[in-house]
């Protein structure tokens, strides 16, 4: 029956009629998993290594797309490629139940990596037309070495489970659009539509933490470019130019008075910008200046003032330099990530009873974004829970001083492996099989 409801139904139905939580099977499936994983570990190692020294941009993952679909073939999977460009789906059946969706990205970031790591990436890849040092710096490496090895573990224990298997290799989830292009390519007509689905990221708190929370997760992220134009001239008579340097450069320091004083003081919002290009030689005055930045929120009021605010902002200081109006294009990236509460609560038990004081509720919302909300939206009521990634060591060190180790996309950010990626492989595969149990 399943099959023809949708949404939350669906999952308030799967959810109402699965089998009870119990402790002790909760500890049984968690020592078949870790004894799997000890055995199996070294490769999963190993893949992590490779994946993380060859990282690939969003929508030129073929050969980490490659690496994942030969993994997911040798398990049994049924696995096509080339879904939104370059995202996998791996479908496992296992008599009837429910379709569960398990998510990873594939994509690495756009900057140099400075771990020191002995396999740190030195890739180079084109961005934006021009080459740029490419890094695993969020930790989808990670995320795709946990994702297999959830695999592994669902295969391994599959008399304990039974439904569909809908593994999916998310391209280009850093540009927040690989989850819209596998929808626009028939994610959920041509592969079934899930009836719950779940996703991880791995972050800067010690690893072996697990975190959940109901409700919004993450922000709504929107884009901002915008190019000011000038007159140029020589650097030696600023008087007969028009400045566009000046114009970027003012409208990086005002736009923040929208947040200061036009936002609503307890709301949450960010605009930051993040890029400025301009010019060749310091003696010339250019004629335009390119500013690239992001936005974030999680209310869709804030949202609409943030945006307006940048809008405004622009073109006034446009108008106080005497230059033509600006090109300004606000693009529309990822909604807030909403868990199901219901899908939360009960996966929260399995967590609570698997690690005890390590599994914690998430205090709140993070302020990053996940366009994994592009399946929620599409009617997949879902779970994206968080693992740590630092040595508890370190990261119990570094909070006695008052500082804080490397987050996702700083150039130094290295989360532990083994500690990582055996976390991950835990907590999804309790997570699916809490869903799956006959």
């Amino acid at each position: 029956m399943l099959k023809y409801m949708t949404g939350v139904a669906a999952a308030a139905l799967l959810l109402a009629t699965a089998s009870p939580v119990l402790a002790g099977n909760v500890a049984a499936d968690k020592a078949a998993i870790e004894a799997g994983l000890d055995k199996g570990y070294a490769r999963l190692d190993a893949l992590y290594k490779d994946i993380h020294q060859n990282p690939e941009l969003g929508f030129q993952e073929t050969a980490t797309a490659a690496k994942l679909a030969k993994e997911m073939r040798a398990l049994g999977f049924e696995v096509t490629e080339g879904v939104g460009k370059t995202g996998i789906v791996a479908i496992y059946r296992n008599g009837k139940g429910p379709t569960v969706l398990v998510r990873t990205e594939l994509d690495g970031l756009p900057m140099e990596e400075k771990t020191g790591l002995p396999y740190a990436s030195r890739a180079v890849a084109d961005w934006n037309g021009k080459p740029s040092p490419v890094a695993h710096s969020c930790g989808h490496d990670i995320h795709m070495a946990a994702w297999v090895g959830t695999a592994q573990a669902l295969i391994a224990m599959k008399a304990k489970w039974r439904g569909t298997l809908m593994f999916i290799g998310q391209p280009s989830e850093e540009t927040v659009t690989g989850a819209r292009a596998m929808l626009a390519d028939g994610l959920f007509e041509r592969f079934p539509k899930p009836d719950v689905g779940f996703a991880l990221h791995v972050g800067p708190g010690p690893a072996g933490m697990v975190s959940y929370r109901p409700g919004v997760n993450s922000s709504n992220s929107d884009s901002l470019d915008i190019t000011f134009h000038g007159k140029g001239g020589h650097g030696s008579t600023p008087h007969v130019t028009i400045d566009p340097v000046i114009e970027a450069a003012r409208f990086t320091m005002d736009v923040q008075t929208v947040i200061s004083r036009e936002k609503d003081a307890t709301q949450f919002g960010v605009i930051t910008v993040g890029s400025i290009q301009s010019g060749s030689a310091g003696n010339i005055i250019p004629d335009k200046a390119v500013v690239r930045g992001t936005v974030r929120s999680f209310d869709a009021g804030v949202r609409e003032v943030l945006l307006n605010g940048i809008r405004r902002t622009a073109n006034a200081v446009a108008a106080m330099a005497g230059a033509p109006a600006p090109d300004v294009q606000l693009v529309s990236g990822g909604r807030a990530v909403i868990n199901d509460a219901a899908l939360t609560a009960r996966t929260a038990t399995v967590f609570k009873a698997a690690f005890g004081e390590r599994a914690v509720l998430a205090p709140g919302p993070g302020s990053a974004s996940e366009d994994y909300s592009e399946f929620i939206m599409a009617g997949v009521p879902s779970l994206f829970f968080s693992i740590g990634g630092h040595d508890p060591a370190l990261a119990a060190a570094a909070r006695a001083r008052g500082e804080a180790l490397p987050a996702n996309h700083h150039p130094g950010f290295a989360p532990m492996p083994e500690p990582s990626i055996r976390t991950g492989v835990t907590a999804m595969t309790l997570a699916v099989l809490n869903v799956m149990a006959p």
